[in-house]
């Protein structure tokens, strides 16, 4: 959707047209989703909670080997915990938008699309809470660390824009990897998961659109000093994000009762694990590549993180381990 140096008249227009797409194709949380549907209805044992075989802990010898009505339990539970960590990220996402737009001058054309993106992350938070609480379940979703630093996250949108939206990356691009694994594996699926993973796919494409839109728009005013720390800092941000957002927390790990060995195992120990992790920064590292943020110290870094690998050919390319 553009390039590297674009005008600002083709980056205005590229923001009306996500604008637009914004108004005339969107998703209500209440309107949209059937949850009052029998076919929807949750039921803690319903056998389409088990894990699929493309979920990291579901393709585990310890979980396929547990009995059914565990593997449904753990299932449900982790599916559950997902979404709310999903909704967490969210919340934090949307307090980091209004605080962006809070000093931007009249006539920017980044406020109105960033008020239509929050709107469509306050529904994505509605529609996930709904979720959590049909489940009975209480999870607690996200680390307690990333629930006690959230709050101060924000701030980075008003005084860091750029490194605000890369972080934004870190935070969207793991969780739109996960579902659209899921959704294009053809596994089976609760239906109600399902459609809200589909509505959260559809709108989330064009919130990673304004993210890449943004970061390439300004790229080319970076000094190098700032292009240098950017360049570091985004595999950092795109590692830490991925762990507090994908990896269980202390509460979720017990109350599956999860082994520690398997934990290590799933995150990110095995060979599986661990090409599962590169292949969720395959956008990530393209877009790196074209903003002129890949260089010797950086790559360093994408290595010793364990997320260097070769950059997608275009955006949501299809990963070979998906």
């Amino acid at each position: 959707m553009g390039s590297i140096g674009s005008s600002q008249q083709e980056y205005h227009d590229l923001l009306r047209t996500l604008s637009e797409a914004s108004v005339e194709h969107h998703f209500d949380a209440f309107t949209d989703v059937a949850w009052d549907d029998p076919e929807n209805a949750i039921d803690p044992q319903d056998p389409r909670w088990i894990l699929p075989s493309v979920d990291a802990l579901g393709r585990t010898e310890w979980y396929r080997s547990l009995p059914r009505e565990r593997q449904i339990e753990v299932g449900f539970y982790r599916q559950t915990n997902v979404v709310k960590v999903g909704l967490q990220f969210e919340q934090v996402l949307i307090a980091g938008l209004m605080m962006y737009c809070l000093d931007l001058p009249n006539g920017r054309p980044e406020f109105r699309y960033s008020t239509h993106e929050a709107t469509e992350e306050c529904h994505h938070t509605q529609m996930f809470q709904e979720f959590v609480n049909r489940t009975g379940l209480d999870v607690a979703g996200s680390h307690t660390l990333f629930r006690a630093l959230g709050p101060f996250v924000p701030l980075a949108a008003k005084h860091l824009p750029f490194i605000f939206f890369i972080g934004v990356l870190g935070g969207e691009e793991p969780i739109d990897y996960v579902q659209k694994v899921m959704l294009r594996s053809g596994e089976e699926m609760h239906p109600l998961l399902r459609r809200i993973s589909q509505i959260h796919v559809a709108e989330e494409a064009r919130h990673i659109g304004f993210a890449h839109q943004y970061l390439e728009h300004r790229a080319p005013r970076l000094g190098r000093f700032h292009r240098l720390f950017a360049s570091v800092l985004t595999p950092v941000l795109m590692r830490v994000l991925c762990d507090a957002i994908v990896v269980p927390g202390r509460k979720a790990v017990k109350d599956m009762g999860i082994p520690p060995e398997v934990v290590r195992e799933v995150w990110w120990e095995s060979p599986e694990s661990r090409e599962f992790l590169r292949d969720m920064f395959g956008d990530v590292r393209m877009l790196a590549d074209e903003l002129g943020l890949m260089n010797p110290v950086s790559r360093r870094v994408w290595r010793a993180l364990g997320i260097a690998g070769r950059s997608n050919r275009f955006r949501s390319e299809p990963a070979r381990a998906a």
